[in-house]
């Protein structure tokens, strides 16, 4: 019922399995693999899919979950000024975890980073350590009612290339008339700003998004 639904949604101009891929968060092969049943479509998926296939699904709408805690995505490493090579052909499942749902967007997706390195650790009032969990709000999602501002704090991606290179830092942002500015807070001078003028493109034709907003900051105490 569910593929043959995709199916026909994405017949409608505009409507990609690439595109649906990037909406969920997963490789393009994973779309191939739903669509052929060889992977399972997850209840979660669903409302997502709706969402970019702009259809209802079959038997009508699907409710977001009332639940306090909903599943967020491994999504990588954050760790400034590392470029990572994109595994373009990736095909495994993305993990998972649970973490408490962002209230005031309980319909966004939910993406977790690891944190390498101390770009962060003289963030105020909290700083942001090696081994801690970031928690963020999807900024694709809520893009639409929220604008970034000074102060926020964000996972922002740096792509080259042609977008085989990755690089996923956190940063704090600065609002200038002319420019944003994505500032480490470290005491380590190595670290230093991402500066992108009015128009949102990098001077050095690197590519710079704003891929989620910070929401929370996990770590585990070590002994168990």
């Amino acid at each position: 019922m569910y593929l043959d639904w995709i199916r026909e949604a994405l017949k409608q101009p505009g409507k990609t399995q690439v595109g649906l891929a990037s909406h969920l968060g997963i490789a393009h092969p994973q779309i191939t693999q739903l669509l052929k049943g060889k992977r399972k479509l997850k209840v979660n998926e669903i409302p997502k899919i709706a969402a970019y296939l702009e259809v209802e699904p079959p038997g009508g709408e699907v409710k977001p979950s009332e639940a306090k805690w909903v599943p967020a995505r491994k999504v990588g490493i954050v760790a400034a000024g590392l470029f990572r090579e994109v595994d373009e052909f990736d095909q495994s499942e993305p993990e998972e975890i649970t973490v408490p749902r962002d209230e005031n967007f309980p319909n966004a997706r939910q993406l977790t980073f690891e944190v390498e390195g101390d770009s962060m650790n003289e963030l105020r009032p909290r700083p942001i350590l090696p081994g801690d969990t970031v928690v963020c709000t999807a900024y694709e999602d809520i893009s639409s009612r929220v604008v970034l501002r000074d102060g926020m704090v964000v996972v922002v991606q740096r792509s080259r290339d042609a977008g085989m290179m990755r690089e996923w830092s956190v940063k704090q942002i600065e609002i200038y008339e002319d420019r944003t500015e994505f500032h480490p807070r470290s005491s380590n001078p190595k670290h230093k700003p991402i500066v992108v003028n009015r128009q949102f493109d990098a001077d050095d034709g690197v590519e710079v998004e704003v891929i989620g907003v910070v929401r929370m900051v996990l770590n585990t105490m070590p002994g168990f």
